[in-house]
């Protein structure tokens, strides 16, 4: 089975897009795929997903993917899903093969219920229509009234980015739990076991991770959850190969071929 890496990034900083990536972080150089490579290991695939709200990200990101080697299999862009034109926006991002997905910056939208307003509504018919896939990048904030898209869209792939950052740092595991096993059990939508290490505190263990990857297992079940490493925010909490090698850990072996490719080359349709 084909090992994916269903969730990382690359950027340049002078492309001026990056907002969040403030001179005092570790990351606030310029990533690239001559970067990620030789930290991939048995991973020949990846999913390269959107860290700017700009249109010229979703161009930069189709560029990378273009001239990657066949390394990057799908994007995940930004439109705005908000502007009168996102319908027909969105008709045209879903021509280009490589493009998959694409993810509003929700946790950085002051207003939880942003994604449920009218004029968002029209964006979300035609990704579902275009058949392209839908990441939700959301806090447990969010947990309470993400799920009305299901209702509204039920033709629409979801997935769930980073398991909707928990508390990790705090072992909350409530009211995350609670929710997420709802979602779990009402949408049949899907999950990235990706995000955590970051959510945790500085001096992490893999004992601090285990309730949550263990009660995403019970919820939502191996063939609905796929493993990302977030490169390279990651590495504010951790590297790539301690990451991958925790989840290995936490991960029953008999679901690595699912977690760690089988779901992403589904879902994405890689």
């Amino acid at each position: 089975m084909m090992r994916v890496d269903a969730h990382h990034h690359v950027w340049t900083i002078a492309r001026g897009d990056y907002g969040w990536l403030t001179p005092d972080l570790s990351i606030a150089r310029d990533f690239g795929l001559d970067d990620l490579r030789p930290l991939l290991g048995d991973i020949t695939a990846t999913v390269l997903v959107q860290a700017a709200d700009t249109e010229a990200e979703t161009a930069f990101m189709l560029e990378v993917a273009r001239g990657s080697r066949g390394l990057v299999r799908g994007v995940v862009g930004w439109t705005d899903l908000a502007s009168p034109g996102a319908a027909d926006r969105i008709a045209e991002l879903a021509a280009e093969p490589l493009l998959k997905g694409l993810r509003p910056m929700l946790q950085d939208i002051d207003d939880t219920a942003w994604i449920l307003r009218s004029a968002v509504q029209p964006a979300l018919t035609a990704v579902a229509h275009h058949g392209l896939r839908f990441d939700a990048l959301i806090k447990p904030r969010h947990l309470p009234i993400i799920g009305e898209l299901a209702q509204r869209y039920p033709d629409l792939p979801v997935v769930i980015d980073h398991a909707a950052k928990p508390d990790i740092a705090n072992g909350a595991l409530r009211p995350w739990a609670d929710h997420m096993a709802r979602l779990a059990r009402e949408t049949p939508w899907y999950c990235k076991v990706s995000g955590l290490v970051t959510e945790a505190r500085a001096e992490w263990e893999i004992d601090d991770l285990r309730p949550y990857i263990d009660h995403l297992l019970a919820t939502f079940g191996p063939d609905r959850l796929m493993w990302g490493s977030d490169w390279p925010v990651v590495t504010l909490a951790s590297n790539y190969r301690r990451w991958r090698d925790a989840a290995a850990t936490l991960l029953p072996p008999e679901t690595h071929d699912v977690i760690l490719g089988g779901t992403a080359i589904r879902f994405y349709g890689l």
